[in-house]
């Protein structure tokens, strides 16, 4: 009768948890639909000195905020910079943009700042010269984010604005 009864009980247990646990671990969201970006900055970072060349690189810095009405955790974005009328990626950075503290419906996150790894070196010309140099070539940046399993998703399109932006603008967020 015990034995019959500690059955009955962990059934029902089951079955009252199994709706919650589908949904709490139901895998993957949407991150194109369940979250939006805000507060995108975009500019040429001093990179410094490289081989005894000045360089720059583009770089954007942006907050994600959640649109949803549900806590989402475990996000990651990959920025892709291409110069323009240019298909072929012209560097990338991926990094962790929600931990598994989660990111509850309606706030926002951390400040994420990404580079470029690949950017313009002058020997002779200063960083702001080279932004107005009649050689350079614009560059925009598709954020793409992803959750689980699902594929990556496109949640932006920013072109780089043609500004230097200092050593002292935030750090990049960890690959």
């Amino acid at each position: 009768m015990v034995r019959r009864a500690v059955k009955g009980l962990l059934g029902v247990t089951a079955l009252v948890l199994l709706p919650m646990c589908l949904q709490a671990c139901s895998g993957s969201r949407d991150v194109g639909k369940d979250l939006k970006i805000v507060d995108a900055r975009t500019g040429w970072y001093d990179a410094g000195i490289v081989d005894g060349k000045n360089k720059i690189v583009p770089s954007i810095a942006f907050r994600l905020q959640n649109v949803s009405q549900e806590e989402i955790a475990r996000v990651q974005v990959n920025a892709i910079f291409r110069q323009i009328n240019e298909t072929a990626p012209w560097g990338d950075y991926y990094a962790p943009a929600i931990g598994s503290e989660g990111l509850k419906p309606t706030a926002t996150g951390n400040e994420l700042v990404l580079r470029g790894n690949l950017g313009y070196t002058s020997p002779d010309q200063s960083r702001a010269q080279m932004l107005v140099d009649r050689r350079f070539v614009d560059v925009k940046v598709e954020v793409f984010g992803k959750h689980g399993s699902k594929t990556w998703v496109k949640m932006g399109e920013f072109p780089i604005e043609r500004k230097l932006l200092t050593a002292a603008a935030a750090t990049p967020t960890p690959k």
